[in-house]
């Protein structure tokens, strides 16, 4: 039986592949906002913001989840007939 890891190995184990891809979301976030046109009132920014919240709750159980949520279509009764899968 292996033992589980404890939250301070993964954070040793984890934070710069972490660090590194929340620079990325930042730069993401900077080209969006320097580029020409506006994306402020584009659903998926809202989606994105929505997801940054969501994310900043520290008591918040099963964030992976509700992120995949906030990404998410509805469920659509039929779908596979409608797309003939």
């Amino acid at each position: 039986m292996s033992v589980p890891i404890s939250a301070p190995e993964l954070l040793s184990r984890d934070f710069l592949e972490v660090r590194a891809k929340i620079l990325e979301l930042a730069a993401c976030l900077d080209r969006f906002q320097r580029a020409a046109g506006s994306v402020e009132g584009d659903p998926r920014m809202r989606r994105i913001a929505e997801g940054l919240h969501l994310l900043q709750s520290a008591d918040q159980p099963d964030r992976a989840e509700q992120v995949q949520l906030i990404f998410s279509l509805p469920y659509e009764e039929g779908w596979r007939g409608k797309w003939n899968v």
